[in-house]
């Protein structure tokens, strides 16, 4: 039995959700996602909840229960609240700034790294060395903010190099004499 798929999904008010067969659609307030449910996995919507159970005891229908569930969790939380991910630029001369709605930066290459927002995903930068990606799909948000990160991933000797808030690099030791 999944723990996380018997849990039943609050819908809280100003969020609609719609089922249409296996695809479910949430509008909220910052916008609207949709999704395709696998057919093991049947979804019902009473009293303001939404409650997942499989079709039949197959494994594949128990390994689909629970991300079922948390999937479509994401994209209530994400209408209502949204994603963000924050990203530090560790090094002499690294630095981010906004050029329109794409991002600049300047990560120690000879030409300065350009990146545009994929649809749904905003930018934003509040000190030169803090990169903000925020936006409602969670996996978009997580995506691009690994995409940035993978540029200028942080190297073991000093540090430098773009990485996530809050991310520990463990360092090395130099050469020895």
């Amino acid at each position: 039995m999944s723990r996380i798929g018997k849990k039943a999904i609050p819908v809280p008010a100003g969020v609609t959700v719609a089922i249409d067969g296996q695809a479910v659609s949430v509008k909220g307030p910052k916008g609207q996602l949709s999704w395709t449910i696998v057919d093991e996995i049947q979804v019902l919507q009473a009293d303001g909840e939404l409650t997942f159970t499989p079709r039949d005891d197959s494994t594949r229908a128990k390994a689909m229960w629970g991300l079922s569930r948390t999937l479509v969790f994401n994209m209530v939380f994400g209408v209502t609240q949204g994603y963000e991910q924050s990203l530090e630029l560790v090094g002499v001369g690294y630095r981010a700034a906004m050029k329109g709605d794409a991002l600049g930066m300047q990560l120690g290459f000879s030409h300065e790294v350009n990146i545009p927002p994929p649809a749904g995903i905003t930018f934003a930068v509040g000190k030169p060395t803090e990169v903000k990606v925020s936006g409602i799909d969670k996996q978009l948000v997580g995506e691009t903010a690994a995409r940035i990160r993978k540029i200028r991933p942080p190297e073991p000797y000093k540090g430098k190099g773009v990485r996530y808030g809050g991310e520990v690099v463990r360092r090395k030791e130099g050469k020895k004499k």
